[in-house]
């Protein structure tokens, strides 16, 4: 069997590994350092909250699917209205990033940055006893005289 390694290079599956690790670490620090909140969900203005509006599409379309399952106007009512609960959902999240020193940000964004860059690089061809320069073209031959 020939196993190939990532990308079918020569050796990228270690670098692959180890972008991947610093990769999923500095992700879990970004997530640890950022507070997600929910607000009230309102159109207009005042204090009137109008998350119920939302829900007729939803129901209605529901109701239509218990009497016909295979109803096109039902399933369409019924994923119109998820989706307008789940844009809802994410419009009115507010998220903010917790006091942090420069040095930590700066860290845990490099780190992101580090395993990217590690694991798309892992991916082209490398340099080692090949035909090729280092940079996936071939060597040019010397011309004979």
């Amino acid at each position: 069997m020939d196993y190939r390694n990532a990308g079918g290079t020569q050796g990228g599956t270690g670098l692959f590994v180890v972008g991947l690790a610093l990769f999923s670490v500095g992700i879990y620090l970004l997530f640890q350092q950022i507070d997600v909140h929910g607000g009230y969900w309102r159109w207009g203005v005042g204090n009137e909250t109008t998350f119920g509006l939302t829900l007729i599409p939803l129901l209605v379309g529901i109701g239509v699917l218990f009497y016909d399952g295979s109803s096109k106007v039902g399933w369409a009512l019924a994923g119109l209205g998820l989706l307008i609960i789940v844009a809802g959902i994410i419009a009115n999240m507010q998220i903010h990033w917790r006091r942090t020193t420069l040095f930590n940000a700066l860290l845990i964004l490099a780190m992101v940055a580090g395993g990217l860059g590690m694991m798309a690089r892992s991916l082209r061809a490398g340099g080692g006893g090949g035909d090729d320069d280092g940079g996936g073209r071939r060597r040019r031959e010397p011309e004979q005289e």
